[in-house]
């Protein structure tokens, strides 16, 4: 009897931050052999898996349990074989310049699309069971059956995700998972990967993405709509998922178009959008809005707006916090309200002789003496407040605190030809360590504060 596969993963699409579970058996082989065990060669790959030995990234063995089957749970595997994406893929452009090797750009910044270079993989798996004697020819020696065809899986798109335990989980007859068929855009009530109210808020220089999955050919452009403070249309503009647009089509089986990135916040369009750009300059954008809805020939996801503050008249600083979803993608929060900075340092001091000591004779040099400090260090913390926000927003305050990866993102700016970008991305640590959910009903008007710590300690001149 083969070795049969009784338990997998209910959907294709697995977030790697759940149980990835797999159940065999061959009832057979372990009511009648001795010394056995089951076998799953893992294959994750950027293609279509091939069994190759360049894709098998290990073998794992398990024993048969007490019912006869055996169990693998692949989740500490395969989180390792996808990661953030923090600069935008080849092809995208910023500015105009396309993204190469020798011109590589934050990911925040794209003009228009980008793939995803670490997010999603492939992944597949071959099950063998082994056995003492299972080569006649070495009947003392455990082998592979290899008179027994391997059994191999369905094959899965892996991407940098994770369940929350609210998160419902179907189940059929032993098969479970996470329904993602919401995310693959096709219908009208569809969403790209974010847990954001639908509609955002942002300043006219800030930069962000929002990230969809692609697994198909389905969608055709993304149309931006703007309008001004009083919801009147004043233009639109449709971005054809290209290839000269960033976003390769008709590529099935290419794992980095199969979740793309598309820039749709004010500064992104500033970038290239010469429609966006003279709305900017006649001032009739400032105070309207940015709605960003994907279409193949009809609608095929919600319509997300992007709501673009007035200046503020107090002269706060604003400051733009980018940060790691549950999705694997990125959230974007713009802080437009009292924020303090402070400036803790470090140093390393030494006592030093008075005078001068090996000259021809002592001088007395008032500058020289006592202790002084051989290299001082400086670390910034700020700490920030919200606007007034809606209950909708403690999702994802809730995800910026559980966070990994939190960055600081600066807006739009003038660069210099062949300009490094290093300015615009800053990481920080969130240094707040507590996130208590407030409600209308508890605290009639909901406002937060967050303290971030630059990750990077200022270091000055050294002595």
């Amino acid at each position: 009897m083969a070795t049969i596969i009784e338990q997998e993963p209910l959907y294709p699409q697995l977030p790697v931050g759940q149980d990835v579970v797999f159940t065999v058996s061959n009832s057979t082989i372990v009511a009648t052999e001795t010394k056995v065990k089951f076998i799953a060669e893992v294959h994750i790959t950027n293609t279509f898996p091939t069994y190759s030995s360049s894709t098998l990234v290990g073998t794992f063995k398990t024993t048969p349990n007490n019912a006869g089957v055996g169990m693998f749970n692949f989740r500490n595997i395969i989180e390792n074989y996808v990661s953030a994406d923090n600069m935008a893929r080849l092809n995208s452009s910023y500015k105009g310049v396309t993204t190469t090797s020798d011109t590589p750009h934050p990911l925040h910044l794209i003009d228009k699309y980008s793939g995803n270079i670490n997010a999603m993989r492939y992944m597949a798996i071959q099950f063998k069971i082994e056995y003492l004697g299972a080569d006649a020819n070495f009947p003392d020696v455990v082998n592979i059956d290899t008179g027994q065809s391997a059994q191999l899986s369905d094959n899965y798109f892996l991407f940098n995700g994770y369940l929350k335990y609210s998160d419902k989980i179907n189940l059929s007859n032993s098969d479970f998972g996470y329904d993602l068929g919401n995310f693959n855009l096709s219908a009208p009530t569809n969403k790209f990967l974010t847990n954001t109210p639908k509609t955002q808020y942002a300043n006219l220089e800030d930069y962000g993405t929002l990230a969809f999955l692609a697994p198909n050919d389905n969608l055709s452009f993304i149309r931006l709509t703007y309008k001004d403070s009083s919801g009147t249309t004043i233009g639109t503009e449709d971005i054809n998922r290209t290839q000269a647009n960033g976003a390769y089509n008709g590529f099935n089986g290419y794992i980095g178009m199969s979740l793309i990135y598309f820039g749709c916040y004010p500064a992104n369009l500033q970038n290239w959008s010469s429609t966006f750009q003279a709305l900017v300059t006649a001032g009739t954008i400032q105070g309207g809005s940015i709605e960003v809805r994907a279409f193949n020939v009809t609608a095929i996801s919600k319509t997300y707006t992007i709501n673009i503050n007035c200046p503020d008249l107090k002269g706060f600083e604003s400051i733009r916090l980018t940060w790691l979803n549950q999705w694997g993608v990125w959230d974007y929060y713009t802080f437009t309200k009292k924020s303090t900075r402070s400036i803790s340092t470090k140093g390393t001091t030494y006592t030093q002789l008075e005078g001068t000591w090996n000259e021809s004779t002592y001088r007395l040099n008032g500058y020289k003496g006592g202790k002084k400090s051989f290299r001082v260090n400086a670390t910034e913390k700020i700490k920030m407040n919200t606007n007034f926000v809606s209950e909708d927003n403690n999702t994802i305050f809730e995800e910026l605190i559980n966070s990994p990866e939190v960055y600081i993102l600066e807006g739009y700016q003038s660069d210099a030809p062949f300009a490094a970008l290093n300015q615009y991305v800053t990481p920080v640590r969130l240094t707040t360590s507590s996130f208590t959910k407030k409600t209308v009903a508890n605290d009639k008007l909901i406002q937060y504060t967050f303290e971030v710590e630059k990750s990077k300690t200022l270091r000055t001149q050294s002595i």
